[in-house]
């Protein structure tokens, strides 16, 4: 019988012992049978272990991350036998310590959840963006908690998702409701018979376009690009692109969508152009599903920029 894992990260402070106090005392995982708690460090809420009892739980700590280990874990398993585990990981931590782990037998994590104070996100973004991101970039699902009404919660968004593209964000006021209202005015006009993306504004299209392909439908986008021709592409397709710096300055990735033209080859690789482009929503190998596919309409020859990264912020 498989045993479900649940997975809490994110750094200290963050919420991480609020969500699994709510899931497990306030939710009714109790229901599910017997769970184990690992806990890798001291959270912001103590756990009471008569209160954890009174929903079949034990827990465990797990202090040091050497200690960390597959051994370990299955001795826990020897000996308390769970129907599910929850694991709170230490914000500190590598999360590839965790991921690399072979688990043991019959464990199986089915949902890898990320928590983020709102309050203190812009400033670890600016300082320890990386040790911050490194939290995230595997979470099945991410909590913005704590927010504001003047969170900025574009920003946060897509420096989530350029990372982690498949998270679902959740954002959360201070009160503990959920606050469903995550649209963000976009700094172009969607209605323009050519939508002109300047290279500020570039990740935010970039972003917002992978998440509601629809919404580009048949619309006509102009902007400043490096041109990729990779090996596996067929004739007829390059990629339109530009590097952007996602998490820190040694973690720089190129960022573009599949672009279709009659003239492919006629563009040099790695030359700057200036591209016009009807957009449409369809199946892509490289997206694995449906996905924004550019049609080049126009491609004029540019000068490369002064600075030639764009940004996430």
């Amino acid at each position: 019988m498989e045993i479900p894992v649940y997975l809490f990260s994110g750094f200290m402070d963050s919420g991480k012992s609020s969500l699994i106090r709510e899931t497990l005392i306030e939710g009714d995982f109790s229901r599910q049978g017997k769970t184990l708690l690992i806990l890798c460090e001291d959270g912001e809420v103590e756990f009471d272990e008569k209160e954890l009892a009174k929903v079949n739980t034990v827990m465990e700590m797990i202090e040091d991350e050497e200690a960390f280990t597959s051994a370990k874990l299955k001795e826990l398993q020897r000996i308390h036998q769970p129907d599910q585990v929850f694991i709170e990981y230490n914000g500190t931590w590598q999360m590839s310590g965790f991921l690399e782990l072979e688990l043991p037998a019959d464990w199986v994590l089915v949902q890898s959840l990320a928590t983020v104070d709102a309050a203190t996100f812009e400033m670890y973004l600016n300082n320890m963006r990386a040790m911050i991101m490194e939290q995230l970039f595997a979470a099945d699902v991410v909590i913005l908690n704590r927010c504001e009404e003047d969170t900025p919660k574009g920003k946060f968004r897509r420096a989530i998702k350029v990372m982690n593209r498949k998270a679902q964000i959740a954002y959360e006021r201070a009160d503990g409701t959920i606050d469903e209202n995550d649209m963000e005015e976009l700094p172009y006009d969607l209605n323009q018979d050519i939508i002109d993306v300047s290279d500020m504004d570039y990740g935010i299209w970039y972003m917002d376009a992978l998440d509601d392909p629809r919404k580009y439908e048949g619309k006509k986008v102009r902007f400043l690009a490096l041109v990729y021709h990779p090996e596996k592409m067929k004739k007829g397709v390059f990629v339109p692109g530009r590097f952007a710096m996602t998490c820190c300055v040694d973690d720089i990735t190129f960022v573009g969508f599949k672009c279709k033209c009659d003239k492919t080859m006629e563009v040099a690789h790695k030359s700057w152009v200036t591209i016009t482009a009807e957009m449409r929503n369809e199946f892509a190998m490289e997206y694995k599903g449906k996905g924004p596919v550019l049609y080049a309409l126009d491609i004029q020859p540019a000068k490369k920029p002064e600075d030639e990264l764009i940004y996430f912020s």
